[in-house]
C-alpha cells in the first residue's frame, strides 16, 4: 500500500545513515562505554528497588546522553527532543523507535547525582586507564593552558556585586529564595587579551596591529595534555578570573614518560620554576618580556620554538568552542565542573576516534 512504512525503512535509513558517515556510528565502534558502568553504578548508590514503578534507566544509557549534550552542547529540554528526532541519536543510545526517552527532568536529576558523588574525576580517570589499556601511554611532554568557558551574564548591582566578591549572600535575595536559586555566585568577570588587525589610513592593503580587552564572564578550563597523542591527561574547572599560573601544580602528571612541560608566560613564576626544578621537569614555559625594554631576539627566537609546540593545546579549545559549542548554561562551580568534565571526556573520545582512523591500515 502506497505511504505504508515497509519492513525495511528503519534498516535502510540506518544503512544511509551509515553510508553518510555517522559521527556517532564511529564512535560507537571505538569507545567502549561499558568501562563506565562500574564508576556510574558506585556513583549513583541506587538501593534495592521496591515493588512496582519504573525501573530505573540504564546508567551507560544515561552517561551516553550527556555525552551527546556535550558534543552538540544541548539544554535538557533539547536533549529530549533530539532524541526523539535524530535517527542517529537513537541508535547510538541503543533505543528503537518503540523505546522510551528519557525526559528533561530525568537527565538533570542523573547529572545532579554524578555532582553530588563528585563522579567526574573517576570518570575521567576510568577513560584515561582505558586509553593506556590501549597503548596510549602519555608520553613526549605535556602541554598546559587554560580558556575561559562563557555562561549567562548576571544583572547584579554593584551592591550584589560587592556582598558575592565577599561571599556573602546580598541582602536583597535572602527574602527571595527564587531568585536566589537563578543566581551563580561562583562564576567570575575577567579580561581576555588578543590581538587583531585594523585598517589603517585609505590604502586597502594597510593594517596596523591592536591590542583587544575582551570582557568574559564565566568559568575556566584548565587542562594538560600529553604531547605524543593530543589526549587531555590533567583538567581542573575555576572561576574566569582564577590565576593561570596558580594551577601549574595540579596539571602538571609524573606519568609522562617525558619530561618536558610547556606553557605560555603566564605560567612563568619563580614558584613554578622551583615546583618544575625539584620534579626533575624541563621547563620549557615562554619567558617574559622585560619591562620596559624590547624582547631580546635570542628570548624571541627560544620562544617561537616553545609556541611551535604549545600550540597544540589550542586544537582542544578550538574543538570545544568551535565544533562542541562548549557553553555553561548550569548554576555553581559543582555543577559547571561536571559539564567542563565531560567537554574534556567527549573531546578526548573524538580525539581517540582521529587516533584510530590515523593509524589503520589504508
Amino acid at each position: 500500500m502506497a505511504g505504508q512504512p515497509g519492513f525495511f525503512d528503519l534498516s535502510d535509513r540506518y544503512e544511509a545513515l551509515s553510508a553518510a558517515g555517522d559521527p556517532l556510528e564511529r564512535l560507537s565502534s571505538v569507545v567502549d562505554f561499558e568501562v563506565f558502568r562500574g564508576p556510574l553504578i558506585a556513583a549513583l548508590r541506587r538501593g534495592p528497588r521496591g515493588k512496582g514503578g519504573r525501573p530505573p534507566y540504564d546508567p551507560v544509557l544515561m552517561f551516553k546522553i550527556l555525552v551527546l549534550q556535550a558534543l552538540y552542547s544541548l539544554s535538557d529540554e533539547a536533549t529530549e527532543f533530539q532524541i526523539r528526532d535524530r535517527l542517529s541519536f537513537q541508535r547510538f543510545l541503543g533505543l528503537g523507535l518503540e523505546g522510551t526517552v528519557p525526559d528533561a527532568t530525568t537527565v538533570w536529576l542523573f547529572r545532579e547525582q554524578l555532582v553530588k558523588a563528585k563522579a567526574i574525576d573517576k570518570l575521567f580517570a576510568r577513560f584515561d586507564a582505558a586509553l593506556k589499556d590501549r597503548g596510549y601511554l602519555a608520553m613526549g611532554g605535556q602541554i598546559i593552558d587554560a580558556t575561559v568557558v562563557p555562561a549567562p551574564k548576571q544583572r547584579n548591582t554593584e551592591e550584589e556585586k560587592a556582598a558575592i566578591k565577599q561571599g556573602r549572600t546580598p541582602e536583597s535575595w535572602k527574602d527571595k529564595p527564587a531568585k536566589a536559586r537563578q543566581k551563580d555566585r561562583d562564576a567570575r568577570w575577567t579580561v581576555k587579551y588578543s590581538k587583531a588587525k585594523v585598517k589603517e589610513g585609505a590604502n586597502p592593503r594597510a593594517f596596523k596591529p591592536v591590542d583587544l580587552a575582551i570582557p568574559m564572564f564565566g568559568y575556566k578550563n584548565h587542562v594538560g595534555i600529553d604531547r605524543a597523542h593530543g589526549l587531555i591527561r590533567t583538567w581542573d574547572a575555576s572561576a574566569a578570573n582564577a590565576h593561570d599560573g596558580a594551577r601549574l601544580s595540579v596539571l602538571v602528571s609524573r606519568e609522562n614518560t617525558a619530561s618536558g612541560v610547556w606553557a605560555d608566560t603566564a605560567y612563568r613564576s619563580k614558584k613554578n620554576e622551583a615546583f618544575l626544578a625539584k620534579g626533575l621537569f624541563t621547563s620549557h614555559i615562554h619567558q617574559k618580556k622585560p619591562p620596559k625594554r624590547p624582547m631580546p631576539e635570542r628570548i624571541a627566537r627560544a620562544n617561537a620554538k616553545r609556541s611551535v609546540v604549545r600550540s597544540a593545546v589550542e586544537h582542544v579549545f578550538a574543538g570545544q568552542k568551535h565544533r562542541m559549542g562548549l557553553f555553561i548554561r548550569t548554576i555553581g562551580i559543582d555543577r559547571a565542573r561536571i559539564k567542563i568534565g565531560m567537554a574534556n571526556l567527549a573531546y578526548n573520545f573524538q580525539r581517540l576516534v582521529w587516533l584510530e582512523r590515523k593509524s589503520a591500515p589504508a
